[in-house]
């Protein structure tokens, strides 16, 4: 069993705050905004989802590591987070069928993080103050140093970033019976949403950012979905003018976190940053059709302006959330267009809102058949 050293690590906000801790992962420094997800499990799946690219992540849950880490647990091709912060980082693991541990997979893939700190503190403190960006480092502890540094790390207001985790080039995703052909707008889509498609006998193809309207639609596709992804929804007008287009031939559209801001924004409502974001696998979300509560699986920092919606004629509000009463979910009068903000794909997080993949395959047989 391999020894692992750590090194003196420190934790600097934005407002000056410093916390102070051990080393995890590759020596190094770093920089994002920092934000906390309330899950107790499924880490890898949360490093490796695109909708984090840029951002610290804070883990709410005691020990990280201990049960190592897999191929069949990721959401995309790299890790992308830009850091970590934790209580106990565990560089060893216990489950059999792991592959290796935590500190490898950061170590080769050059992420840097913080552990033996005091998160719950951290936490309550980054709630109560806001989203704010901050700088980890463990090969420099200078406090003044790091504050420089910190100064350049771009705002997550303003930042378009679904270019930087798109693909690079359209792929196919083909099934044994192809029922339908949707075409898919990548903002940063994860791997288990893909899935959740090919299962229902959707044969994907993916787009990359930037990708018009006219060359999905040349395609033929019986569908569109519209993924999830990280940055700032306000300046990822591509991919609104690509909405636009889809919602006026009126085929079946489903979009996901970014593409659930997205519709919205194509239907001229506005999106605002979040005081905090909502990161988990435990958020009470209420279907306002069906009157079902669903534990839902989340990861945003911006959300749809819920007055705006209120007051559109042509959208309607389908989903709440329960903490908060922000938007969850809407769907478009009168075209087979919806949305939620939520990740009905369950990776990592309950199984309650599956059903979702089974409405949009409902449109699309409808659509068919007329």
């Amino acid at each position: 069993m391999k020894l692992h050293t750590t090194t003196d690590a420190v934790l600097v906000l934005e407002d000056g705050t410093v916390f102070r801790g051990k080393s995890l992962g590759k020596i190094g420094t770093t920089g994002g905004e920092v934000c906390f997800n309330t899950g107790m499990t499924g880490y890898q799946e949360i490093f490796t989802d695109p909708s984090y690219y840029g951002q610290i992540v804070i883990t709410t849950v005691s020990h990280v590591g201990n049960y190592g880490v897999q191929p069949e647990e990721v959401e995309s091709s790299n890790i992308q987070i830009k850091g970590l912060v934790c209580k106990e980082f565990s560089h060893h693991f216990s489950r059999k069928t792991a592959e290796g541990s935590l500190q490898e997979y950061f170590e080769k893939a050059g992420v840097v993080g913080i552990c033996e700190i005091d998160t719950r503190e951290l936490v309550r403190y980054v709630r109560d103050k806001g989203a704010m960006n901050a700088i980890i480092s463990s090969e420099t502890t200078d406090v003044e140093e790091l504050k420089k540094q910190l100064a350049a790390v771009p705002s997550m207001a303003g930042l378009e970033l679904s270019s930087k985790v798109s693909t690079a080039s359209q792929y196919d995703l083909p099934v044994s019976e192809p029922k339908f052909k949707v075409a898919v707008l990548d903002l940063g889509v994860k791997r288990n949403i893909l899935n959740n498609l090919t299962v229902r006998g959707c044969e994907c193809r993916v787009f990359p950012y930037g990708t018009t309207f006219e060359e999905m639609e040349a395609w033929g596709p019986d569908g569109y979905f519209i993924s999830n992804g990280p940055g700032d929804p306000a300046v990822t007008t591509e991919a609104v003018r690509s909405v636009e287009q889809i919602l006026s031939v009126e085929k079946p559209m489903f979009g996901i976190c970014m593409g659930h801001q997205i519709l919205a924004q194509a239907n001229g409502i506005p999106t605002y940053k979040m005081h905090n974001g909502h990161r988990g696998l435990n958020h009470p979300v209420k279907n306002l059709i069906t009157g079902r509560s669903e534990v839902t699986s989340q990861n945003h920092g911006f959300a749809v302006d819920a007055e705006a919606v209120k007051n559109n004629p042509n959208v309607e509000i389908t989903h709440i959330n329960l903490n908060d009463n922000t938007i969850e979910g809407i769907r478009i009068k009168n075209k087979p267009a919806f949305s939620v903000q939520y990740h009905p794909e369950s990776s990592p997080g309950p199984h309650d809102s599956e059903y979702l993949f089974d409405l949009f395959v409902e449109m699309l047989e409808k659509e068919k058949k007329s």
